[in-house]
């Protein structure tokens, strides 16, 4: 269960105390007002930022995060260009100035700075994927968070990215060519680090913005706990393989040598997307696994479904093993693959779907009522459990969702 108090960490941001003052602006910035252009933010108006990508350069981060109840931090990824997750650059605001610390650079150690914010209160925006990354690269666990797309979402913002807050709240337009740039690359290239600068700049100004708006439509204990639940999903960390992994796509339509082919090329993939630090999908695309499949399942020879596949430069490098896999594969009892646990379905009784309906035909109109997303309120799948485990309210929802539940005479359990 979710606490519906708030932790001393967290005080100030919700009501205790009144929040601190944005960071100044730059001088440019300054004099000529907000950005209104089209295009991305003139480098004239761009905040300036500390570049850490050197041992002996961290001990100014640290310094400046040390008496402060709060972190202001984003993350760059790249998921685009490697095998695995790699976290690539940490953007901090800290004491009025932006740290950008290099997470690839070699030599830095970044384990005080873990130390130092597992005792912060975070403040991001869009906190689930950073904060499973964090978790996956050092076990990290935050203490207690804000996360302003959450927040934005409680206030029904009809735009809540980032990119979409920052625009309208302070007329920043973010460089979107960036947002697709790959992050591994060295060395970051002025724009990227400009942009990344951009990232947190305006995140305390936007934080205590939204604090107020949700203060006075009393919904900042719903964000605490909306908080709370995005920290504990972030301790799951990336889902990873297991031996069901390879069944993909369409694959239960499979029963005999299209099986054994897709579980040995499926292999095969993952073999070869680590040997060359590459996205599983980079090396032969998931449809085209799948083709491969069903042409084995049709009766086609080996040589027929290897003429299926053109792997471009890497060709005379894959395509020989891939052959070995493949007449592997097709001379393999599909009856040895392990199989896959039966999982028990259930189905809602009539009774129950008809409690479903009136469920959610009731949180629609306590969602117009209030002005919110519907789905925040409850999703379709904790209708289902509500329809079938009525009494299990608590449980199935958070607080203060469960307290609007309770308030519509026909979201009332039976």
């Amino acid at each position: 269960m979710i606490s519906r108090f708030l932790p001393a960490p967290v005080r100030r941001l919700f009501g205790v105390a009144p929040p601190a003052p944005p960071p100044a602006l730059p001088p440019a910035l300054s004099q000529t007002g907000a950005v209104r252009a089209p295009g991305p933010t003139p480098a004239a108006q761009l905040p300036g930022h500390r570049l850490i990508d050197r041992p002996g350069q961290l001990a100014p981060l640290l310094t400046a995060l040390a008496p402060m109840e709060d972190a202001f931090l984003d993350t760059e990824a790249d998921n685009m260009n490697c095998y695995r997750t790699r976290l690539c650059l940490l953007q901090f605001l800290a004491g009025g100035e932006v740290f950008l610390v290099d997470a690839l650079a070699p030599g830095l150690d970044l384990r005080p700075l873990w130390e130092i914010l597992a005792k912060k209160n975070l403040v991001m925006h869009g906190s689930d994927f950073d904060l499973r990354l964090l978790h996956d690269l050092c076990g990290f666990r935050a203490r207690s968070l804000f996360d302003t797309m959450l927040a934005a979402q409680l206030l029904n913002r009809p735009r809540t990215g980032l990119a979409a807050l920052l625009e309208e709240h302070f007329g920043v337009t973010l460089d979107k060519a960036s947002q697709r740039a790959n992050w591994s690359r060295r060395p970051l290239t002025p724009r990227l680090l400009n942009y990344a600068a951009l990232d947190v700049w305006h995140l305390r100004a936007l934080r205590d913005l939204l604090t107020d708006e949700l203060r006075a439509l009393g919904r900042l204990d719903w964000l605490d706990q909306q908080c709370r639940r995005q920290i504990e999903a972030g301790l799951v960390g990336f889902p990873g393989n297991d031996e069901h992994s390879w069944r993909v796509g369409r694959s239960e339509r499979l029963r005999g040598a299209g099986l054994c082919v897709l579980h040995a090329t499926w292999h095969w993939r993952e073999d070869w997307a680590r040997k060359l630090d590459t996205p599983p999908f980079k090396v032969c695309h998931q449809d085209r696994l799948l083709e491969l499949a069903f042409a084995a399942e049709a009766g086609e020879p080996a040589s027929a479904i290897l003429d299926r596949v053109n792997f471009g430069k890497r060709h005379h490098r894959l395509a020989p093993t891939l052959a070995t896999t493949l007449r592997a594969a097709l001379s393999a009892d599909p009856q040895a693959l392990p199989c896959r646990p039966r999982v028990a379905r259930r189905s809602l009784t009539t009774a129950e779907i008809a409690r479903q309906d009136a469920l959610k035909a009731g949180r629609d109109r306590v969602a117009a009522r209030l002005g919110l997303e519907s789905t925040l309120i409850a999703t379709r799948a904790q209708l289902a459990e509500l329809a079938h485990s009525p009494g299990k309210l608590d449980e199935i929802c958070l607080p203060w969702q469960a307290a609007l539940l309770r308030d519509d005479p026909a979201l009332r359990p039976v």
